[in-house]
């Protein structure tokens, strides 16, 4: 996943699960535990955790005080006996819960990055308090009814972000079911609750599931194919896994491993492919996620019709651009129609070259599938990773290619600090200041995997940007790129690269904020929006000046060679079929769980079927082109806030080609497009509708689907 969604005040209960950057708000008061770092404003700077006094420890005690400090703030607005005011309503709700902000923005941090035993545990303790909690503001009656009466009476007082954030407040409280019967408001309770309990059993049982899938491999022979740096790297999980053999394969997040690419044996390659679809499906019994998945099917299924919608897909698309499944299903369809007979091209053409070096009864796998792209890839353009890779040094990648952008469009700049502690040792911290050295943000990235991180790559903050709390974003990137042993530099993949842009996209649009209100600020937008940003600043990684000034040999410091150069941008949308059409089968796979009414979901037993059957209504069943994720290992809809959302990541690829487009048309690092930009998009948060937004910016009524199939290739 490349984005770790940022919470808004509603849904804690089911959506603080992988979801670091929390907008609830405490007011600071809890005077005893002065001794726990996390219940006073730390003196780092900007706020910063102060890592090297926090404790696994402080942690519940600190939840448990900021927890009672927001209860005793909630009543004292409902105990208020002046008239219902945006002041003391509105505004006080959204200040009331600062303290509980600051420790769980560090702790959920923790528990999608660094989750040791000790923050596991104590997560599982944290999170029935915090659902109690959720559910105790969204249901009470007295709190929504003063937000009900500033909606109902003040509004058309109100101008800017005072307006939206009403708006917004009273909206979310409705969403969560204020409105409600009694009757139906406590059965929202009950399934507000059991979905956080099956959300953090997820939690805990795909990373064990994903773990536990590592194909160990006896001999250094059944590696080739692989470069010395994999093999080595291959060695090293093995021994950090507890060396049941010499070598092993760690089975990633997405359901394609990109070692197959490179592996020459066909065996090890099934084997590879195999523990990463069957990974959690009850192939091994102590790890299967079907339980899990269809109980909380079955369950937002019943929220949905609860809250008036056919589905919980209507249910949760409202607030989207798209605002139902119609229209979601519409635009599927239309990149579906176009993409298959490219798909089926694509296929048949490897499938022929495979056939010419294995013989003509050869029937390629989807396992086969990386391995004859590859060797195609290198016959044709005459690439291959191996040879490009020593170009992408990742300190080079993110200093001279992605600060280096960042400061040619936005004027950002970039200073280590070597003096922030982390939570792990492999982290770097970087203060960022404007072009006219105004300090704008602290950034911390983590890029290396290891066991006690989730997989994927993500963003969040420790903190974010609100002037009314005067506090500025303290934002971090989180990548699982491979670590190469002591002494040898970390270089990654082209694709590895483009992620470390795209989660930096992220990281702009939360460091960039200029935002009055916590709730409103950085991230806080539309899930059919928030990935454009990330999307568009992958461009700048092929723009031929930042491409140029980070791509240099990691051993002489050479520049890529020309021709090099040109058969390697060529590369990039060798084959793209594929990686469209795993997206699309994903997504369908999304909405067709959520497109379900509670009777209609299936059981456990039969849920892989109805997978099958899913895709294959969808016009997407293609073995050689399984879903990204199958349902099993889905985090971003069954861990994540992406349920009935995962489309959003096509529905935002359009925009940020649109907005791609305008920018190469107008000055592809021009400072004053690059202003432009930040003014009208990236500092803007949720403060306006996001079709406006775009339209400030673009120029454009609405997005222009017309050129997404032409940028990747197709």
């Amino acid at each position: 996943m490349r984005l770790n969604k940022t919470l808004l005040t509603f849904g804690l209960a089911t959506a603080l699960l992988q979801m670091p950057a929390t907008t609830f708000a405490q007011s600071a008061g809890a005077s005893s535990s002065t001794h726990n770092p996390l219940l006073v404003k730390s003196t780092l700077p900007f706020g910063a955790p102060d890592f090297s006094k926090i404790q696994e420890s402080d942690y519940l005690p600190a939840f448990e005080i900021a927890i009672k400090s927001q209860r005793e703030n909630i009543q004292k607005i409902v105990n208020n006996k002046k008239k219902p005011t945006f002041l003391n309503t509105i505004l006080a709700f959204e200040e009331s819960g600062l303290l509980l902000d600051r420790v769980s923005n560090v702790f959920f941090g923790l528990t999608s990055a660094h989750k040791t035993p000790g923050i596991a545990e104590t997560q599982k303790k944290v999170m029935p308090l915090l659902t109690d909690l959720d559910n105790e503001i969204s249901f009470n009656k007295q709190l929504f009814n003063r937000i009900k009466f500033v909606y109902d009476n003040e509004l058309k007082k109100l101008k800017g972000e005072d307006l939206r954030l009403t708006e917004q407040t009273y909206k979310r409280f409705v969403r969560s079911g204020a409105l409600l019967s009694a009757e139906k408001m406590e059965r929202m309770k009950q399934i507000n609750t059991r979905i956080s309990q099956l959300q953090e059993q997820w939690d805990n049982l795909l990373p064990a599931a994903t773990n536990n899938a590592v194909v160990w491999v006896q001999s250094k022979d059944e590696l080739a194919g692989l470069s010395d740096a994999d093999i080595a790297q291959c060695k090293k999980d093995a021994e950090s896994r507890g060396g049941k053999a010499p070598y092993c394969v760690v089975i990633i997040n997405t359901t394609q491993q990109p070692i197959l690419a490179s592996l020459a044996n066909h065996d090890l390659r099934r084997r590879v492919y195999e523990a990463s679809i069957h990974r959690a499906d009850a192939t091994n019994p102590e790890f299967n996620t079907f339980p899990i998945v269809t109980e909380i099917a079955k369950l937002r299924a019943e929220k949905g019709q609860l809250m008036g919608y056919n589905n919980y897909a209507d249910y949760s698309l409202e607030k989207t651009m798209a605002k139902n499944s119609q229209n979601v299903n519409s635009f599927l369809g239309q990149l579906i129609k176009e993409y298959t007979p490219k798909a089926e091209a694509e296929t048949k053409a490897i499938e022929e070259y495979a056939q010419k070096l294995e013989g003509n009864d050869f029937k390629l796998q989807p396992y086969d599938r990386f391995y004859y792209s590859a060797k195609m890839k290198k016959e044709l353009l005459n690439i291959t990773d191996d040879e490009i890779k020593p170009y992408f040094n990742i300190d080079s990648v993110q200093i001279n290619g992605v600060f280096y952008a960042a400061h040619k469009v936005y004027g950002l700049n970039f200073k280590q600090r070597k003096d922030i502690p982390t939570y792990h040792p492999d982290m770097k911290v970087f203060e960022v200041s404007d072009k006219n050295g105004k300090p704008l943000a602290l950034f911390y990235s983590d890029f290396f995997r290891r066991p006690t991180k989730r997989g994927g790559a993500w963003m969040s903050a420790f903190a974010k940007q609100s002037r009314q709390r005067g506090q500025l974003p303290i934002i971090y990137n989180v990548c699982n790129n491979a670590k190469a042993p002591e002494g040898q530099p970390s270089l990654i993949t082209w694709d590895e690269v483009c992620t470390m842009f795209h989660e930096f996209g992220h990281a702009l649009h939360g460091m960039l904020s200029d935002c009055q209100y916590n709730t409103l600020s950085g991230t806080a937008v539309a899930r059919d929006f928030v990935e454009m940003p990330s999307q568009f600043n992958e461009s700048f990684a092929s723009i031929p000046e930042v491409f140029d000034h980070f791509a240099r040999h990691t051993e002489t410091g050479a520049p890529m060679p020309a021709a090099l150069k040109e058969r390697m941008l060529k590369s990039i949308n060798f084959q793209t079929a594929y990686s469209l059409g795993e997206n699309l089968a994903a997504t369908c796979l999304d909405l067709a769980w959520h497109e379900l009414t509670p009777e209609q979901v299936p059981s456990a037993y039969m849920a892989g079927a109805f997978e099958k059957e899913a895709l294959f209504k969808a016009g997407v069943l293609n073995t050689q082109i399984p879903p990204r994720y199958s349902t099993t290992y889905f985090n971003h809809v069954w861990g994540g806030g992406y349920a009935a959302g995962y489309y959003s990541y096509l529905w935002t690829e359009v925009l940020a080609v649109n907005v791609a487009d305008y920018f190469a048309q107008h000055g592809a690092l021009d400072p004053a497009v690059g202003q432009a930009f930040r003014t009208k998009i990236l500092s803007r948060g949720n403060t306006k509708d996001q079709l406006e937004m775009f339209t400030d910016f673009t120029g454009m009524k609405q997005p222009d689907a017309s050129g997404l199939l032409k940028a990747r290739g197709l």
